[in-house]
């Protein structure tokens, strides 16, 4: 995975982003929600990925708008219902079929605006913004850890919790890892108190650290999945000699030299959006000009008016699924401006 180092300006790095930026804003509803495409599933994960992606891009009143809507959607109890899209059918070979999501709590979902609101405030300075915006990280957070067991995992979803479904997902806890960490910052920016955050991501990051016996406990493997394999490093949940070592052990046997990140190992099926995360964990690593050829590798990987496909089929040689999730989009320019240092920003996924 060598390539020399890009040395273009920040600025025309992000220029080359216009139509994955477009694709996002095209996606965006009038209400300000962004779904993954238009009839598609939503959910806050994907929807905040996309609000800092508008932001970058310089798009303040779209990326205002969407943190509306997160704000004017919550439950009373701090959580959002998000659509699981991972669940949705085929529909034929090359589309993901338009028919409701199932709906849930997702705990890593509903943590994860905490961080737009974050990279927010990085990107602008604007306390009053963040003042404003508090109270919803704070009942979304407190949500969150309302699920958290004594052994310091976080059950993946509300619905789950307690029963015989509870689990623990390793990708979605080093997700939340991170968030708690933007929470924690926004507390102390606002003067709010956050010790009993802080203690609970310390029992978080031991579990993920740990105590593996708490993650995948209904019997379904996980090991195969890339975003289980580099997560703990992207979040920063790992010290960083670990990081590395994981990075050699866990994480190499996902890439395909001029491709990018398989899904998952062992199938022909390589996506933007993992190629362009696991580029952010090369980066938190110190790994810059593997960072670059992992997004370098994913130019290939647009239409003519520049948004990204989905991801790659090996063996048919083919864009599969013949979608272009508004994700996808937001993964690309994120991982490039943490890359280029493009904005104020850029560190918040990176190295905060």
């Amino acid at each position: 995975m060598n390539a020399a180092l890009d040395r273009r300006p920040a600025a025309a790095a992000l220029g080359e982003l216009r139509g994955a930026a477009r694709a996002i804003g095209e996606s965006q509803r009038p209400d300000g929600a962004i779904p993954w495409f238009e009839g598609g599933p939503w959910d806050p994960w994907n929807h905040a990925e996309c609000v800092m992606a508008l932001a970058v891009m310089g798009e303040a009143a779209a990326a205002r708008a969407g943190l509306d809507y997160l704000q004017a959607t919550q439950e009373p109890d701090g959580s959002w219902l998000g659509g699981y899209g991972n669940a949705l059918p085929m529909e034929g070979r090359l589309k993901i079929a338009r028919v409701a999501a199932p709906e849930l709590k997702d705990a890593n979902f509903i943590a994860y605006p905490a961080l737009a609101v974050w990279h927010g405030f990085r990107l602008t300075g604007d306390l009053k913004e963040a003042r404003r915006r508090w109270p919803m990280v704070r009942a979304a957070i407190d949500f969150v850890l309302s699920l958290q067991h004594p052994e310091g995992d976080i059950s993946w979803c509300a619905e789950a919790h307690g029963g015989p479904l509870d689990d623990a997902i390793l990708a979605g806890a080093a997700s939340i890892y991170a968030s708690l960490g933007a929470a924690i910052r926004l507390a102390d920016l606002v003067g709010e108190p956050s010790q009993a955050w802080r203690l609970a991501r310390a029992r978080l990051q031991n579990a993920i650290l740990c105590a593996p016996h708490r993650f995948d406990r209904t019997g379904t493997p996980r090991s195969g999945f890339a975003m289980d394999a580099y997560y703990p490093i992207l979040a920063g949940v790992m010290p960083w000699m670990a990081g590395l070592a994981r990075l050699e052990t866990r994480v190499a046997p996902f890439v395909e030299q001029s491709l990018g990140c398989r899904c998952v190992l062992g199938e022909p099926w390589f996506t933007v959006a993992e190629s362009s995360e696991l580029a952010m964990a090369l980066v938190r690593l110190g790994r810059h000009r593997q960072a670059q050829a992992l997004l370098s590798w994913q130019m290939a990987h647009r239409d003519d008016d520049g948004a990204f496909w989905m991801g790659w089929q090996m063996q048919e040689a083919i864009f599969w699924p013949q979608e272009k999730p508004s994700w996808t989009q937001a993964a690309v320019i994120l991982a490039t401006d943490a890359l280029h240092g493009a904005t104020a920003a850029c560190g918040v996924l990176t190295a905060d």
